[in-house]
């Protein structure tokens, strides 16, 4: 493994316990500054929303700077937003923080897969991006549950003292491991980024994203409700059950990125048509505990396993200008998130059981395998932009 490719690998690691740990110390936080369970489900969703502003907002205004330099900005901003987060005084300026952490996410991963991919040969650039996004992986499988037993242990803020470190040691990471790059890299205006979007399959790879991974992600956030309401599992059962889904993560991303490696459309074609499988199976079987958590791994593994490929195919068709399209690519992801998160509630709430957000993916998935063979079948008389005439950069 190339050793900037750990360092990045780091920083997802970081910013993916800051984004998912939350959910588990939302209890003793909202305790801590008396406010309501809803209030404090803003630092999850106001999260999300300063994400995607971020991934195109940010990404947009720095696209003249060297990317290792953006890197590292982005990794101080993490910094501030996580010690705003640990000596917050009031429920404000903990949000505040929050706000300020989640700005850095989807530039930092929209950024850091163009530096990821150019680490390394062209053959094994999916893998590359699927190797910086294990460090995510790895946040949800260890790192969420360490961080939740360890603010529960000691107070929430010892969590955010604990990512504010990692947050430093990732900054450290990036400035020695990751090199600088060509010395004319990132100095394109943001002209010549929004040159990509003139390409119909960059916008076709943002609707596949969204539809794709919000079906995972809808169907996830309120699984919950299924292991407990529907598979009967003990509430304390819950969170080993979720690390499961976590390895699911995990495993699929590293064996998306190898497959996508070798062919991008195939590798997608199969994982998203597999995830709509899956999600129909579990809502059919989540009667049966063995069942649930067979599925619960599946989707996991399948949900993830378009990620690098996804990444890599919104890259591709952006050509010379791959940086703004690829931060866009992340927003897409958190809208997908907010959106299949809305339909399942939908169904919910419309009496139609805690099994029907499950139905709600698998449909958002299928939908996202329509449109992408569609676009394959459009891209085969549309051949994609020249990449950039990058070589790899050892580090």
């Amino acid at each position: 493994m190339k050793p900037g490719l750990l360092a990045l690998a780091v920083g997802g690691f970081g910013i993916g316990l800051t984004e998912f740990v939350i959910a588990g110390l939302l209890p003793e936080v909202a305790a801590d500054f008396t406010v309501s369970e809803a209030t404090a489900g803003w630092l999850i969703s106001g999260y999300a929303l300063s994400v995607a502003v971020g991934a195109v907002g940010l990404t947009a205004g720095v696209t003249r700077l060297p990317r290792k330099q953006v890197l590292l900005g982005l990794m101080v901003l993490f910094v501030v937003g996580n010690l705003l987060s640990a000596l917050a005084p009031s429920y404000a300026v903990m949000l505040t923080g929050r706000i300020v952490a989640a700005l850095c996410h989807g530039a930092f991963f929209g950024i850091g897969s163009v530096v990821a991919a150019g680490l390394v040969e062209p053959a094994k650039k999916a893998g590359a991006i699927a190797l910086m996004f294990g460090g995510l992986t790895i946040a949800n499988v260890l790192g969420v549950p360490l961080g939740t037993l360890l603010g529960q242990q000691l107070g929430w803020r010892s969590t955010f003292w604990a990512i504010t470190a990692i947050g430093i040691a990732a900054f450290a990471a990036i400035a020695v491991l990751v090199p600088g790059g060509r010395p004319d890299e990132g100095q394109g205006s943001l002209r010549h980024e929004l040159v990509a979007f003139r390409h119909p399959q960059v916008w076709l790879s943002l609707a596949i994203t969204v539809l794709g991974f919000g079906g995972m992600f809808g169907a996830f956030t309120y699984i919950a409700y299924t292991l407990t309401e529907v598979s009967g599992f003990a509430s304390g059962a819950v969170p080993w059950l979720l690390v499961l889904f976590g390895g699911g993560l995990f495993v699929g991303n590293l064996l998306g990125g190898r497959a996508a490696n070798v062919d991008v459309p195939r590798t997608l074609l199969v994982v998203m048509g597999g995830l709509a499988v899956v999600m129909a199976l579990f809502a059919l079987t989540a009667g049966s505990q063995v069942a649930t958590v067979v599925a619960l791994v599946l989707m996991g593994a399948f949900g993830f396993a378009t990620v690098p490929g996804l990444q890599m195919r919104i890259m591709t068709y952006a050509g010379a200008a791959p940086t703004l399209a690829s931060g866009a690519n992340i927003a897409a992801f958190n809208v997908g998130n907010a959106l299949g998160a809305w339909l399942g509630g939908l169904t919910i709430t419309a009496g139609l059981g805690f099994t029907s957000p499950l139905w709600v993916g698998s449909s958002l998935a299928l939908a996202a395998l329509v449109v992408l063979v569609v676009a394959e079948r459009a891209a085969a008389h549309a051949p994609a932009p020249a990449m950039p005439d990058e070589e790899p950069v050892a580090a």
